[in-house]
């Protein structure tokens, strides 16, 4: 477990290393691509190449926002930060987005003026086409870089930067269309054509306003923790085990690059301690590989009372079939098999190496009638005076009465209960009646209601050892 732990310490501070170096080598590329933008949008009187120019002055800023996003959201949980600090991403991401929003207005309002007033003369010179050939150059490198690492470390401080530098690349080229139309312009006599720059303009704000809506969408669904589409229903799947009754409840939050889980499944009361936790494991790891690196928390519910099935009845039935009888049995589902746990009550006369016979032939013969039946524990007993069957008390029989009258008018368990015998053997209760259902009845719908009637009787009375019902066809006089 230390060993664990201190693998993924090395793997978290391998990613932050990764994750500073490329945001520092974004800070450069927008600083280098800003002052060349203005520069030469300065001296040709470009307005596309001056709203690239802003626009990668934001790119620097929001660049440097990435920057100290990075920084901070490596830093571990502390006691004010349950879950971390991968949130700093997320606000990153969202200032990034208010940014490139005022560029938008700042572009569209110089692009509309020069349109309605015709000023603003364009000088479209080689050095023109050099800076923003260059600019798309080092935009489309920064971008599969930011990219790459954004995708590997499950960054949208990185990713919303990426965005940043690939929309560059889209609008710078739109830029260049205005420039070639402006020199077209001058060689044609096209003067119409000399508005291209502001057109080109206008184009660069509607990359960037549809970007910045996708990211804005996207940093505030985060920020008020929503989960993404599918995604509970997925974990549901996942966590919804053999051993699982059901999985009541999924909460999932992100982080920055890191997902919370937490899931309530319900389980039965009567599993053991370590199986229970086998279970809780199992969950972990299957949602952790569904969600790389995802924290998980699985929670546990108690529920139902005996695991009683058929298998339980029929683990009975061969028990006494071998000449023994057999209680405290516990049959946990697990993955794709059974598991059974039971005492087994022999002679105390028999020798070891008799029970240990007895017992072994009792698993093969449930083996070949369960075949999901995976491990088997049986715990041998003697059967001492103490398990010697003796006369109820009173209290007994009446519980017993009324707890049979209860449940014999549910629907599928209707039968006229009579014939009620109760015995006390060790701190069990052993019980036989007679249950009378329509002569019209299959064999197969009696023997169906015998089963649910054992299984509604453990259900009330916890302590309940053996149990025959006889099924009989109903007469007007019970006999």
């Amino acid at each position: 477990m230390e060993e664990d732990q201190a693998r993924n310490i090395a793997d978290r501070n391998k990613a932050d290393r990764e994750k500073k170096l490329v945001a520092l080598s974004s800070v450069l590329a927008a600083l280098l691509l800003t002052g060349m933008k203005v520069t030469v949008g300065l001296l040709t009187g470009s307005l596309g190449i001056l709203s690239e120019a802003a626009h990668s002055g934001l790119d620097l800023v929001a660049a440097l926002v990435t920057l100290l996003a990075v920084r901070a959201s490596g830093r571990p949980a502390d006691s004010e930060h349950t879950y971390g600090h991968g949130k700093v991403e997320n606000l990153s991401a969202l200032f990034e987005t208010v940014l490139l929003l005022g560029t938008c207005a700042w572009i569209v309002f110089e692009a509309v003026k020069r349109l309605s007033t015709g000023g603003g003369e364009v000088e479209a010179t080689v050095l023109s086409f050099a800076v923003m050939g260059i600019s798309i150059v080092v935009d489309l490198t920064r971008s599969r870089a930011l990219w790459r690492t954004a995708k590997k470390h499950q960054s949208q401080a990185l990713e919303a930067d990426a965005l940043h530098f690939s929309t560059d690349v889209w609008s710078s080229a739109v830029v260049i269309v205005g420039l070639v139309l402006v020199v077209v312009a001058d060689h044609s006599g096209a003067g119409w054509l000399k508005h291209a720059d502001a057109v080109a303009a206008l184009g660069v704000a509607a990359i960037v306003v549809f970007v910045s809506a996708r990211l804005l969408r996207r940093s505030v669904s985060d920020l008020l923790d929503a989960v993404p589409p599918g995604l509970k229903e997925e974990i549901r799947r996942v966590a919804k085990l053999p051993s699982v009754r059901a999985v009541k409840r999924v909460r999932v939050r992100r982080s920055g690059p890191c997902v919370f889980a937490d899931i309530t499944v319900e389980v039965s009361k009567d599993i053991p301690f370590d199986t229970a936790h086998e279970i809780a494991v199992a969950i972990e790891q299957a949602v952790g590989k569904m969600i790389p690196g995802a924290d998980v928390v699985v929670h546990l519910d108690p529920t139902g009372g005996s695991q009683m099935t058929g298998v339980e009845t029929e683990v009975r039935r061969i028990a006494l079939a071998h000449g023994f009888s057999a209680h405290k049995i516990h049959v946990i589902s697990f993955q794709d098999f059974l598991s059974l746990e039971l005492d087994a009550e022999v002679s105390g006369s028999a020798s070891v190496q008799e029970a240990h016979d007895l017992v072994t032939e009792f698993e093969k013969d449930m083996r070949v009638r369960i075949p999901k039946l995976g491990r088997i524990a049986t715990h041998i007993e003697p059967d001492d005076e103490d398990r010697q069957p003796r006369p109820a008390v009173p209290a007994d029989d009446a519980n017993l009465a009324a707890v049979l009258s209860r449940i014999a008018s549910e629907a599928g368990t209707q039968c006229s209960p009579h014939d009620i015998r109760v015995r006390r053997v060790g701190d069990e209760l052993w019980v036989q009646f007679h249950c009378g259902v329509d002569p019209a009845s299959s064999v197969a719908d009696a023997h169906a209601l015998s089963e649910t009637l054992e299984r509604r009787l453990r259900e009330f009375v916890p302590n309940l050892g053996k149990v025959h019902i006889h099924v009989e066809p109903q007469s007007g006089t019970p006999p």
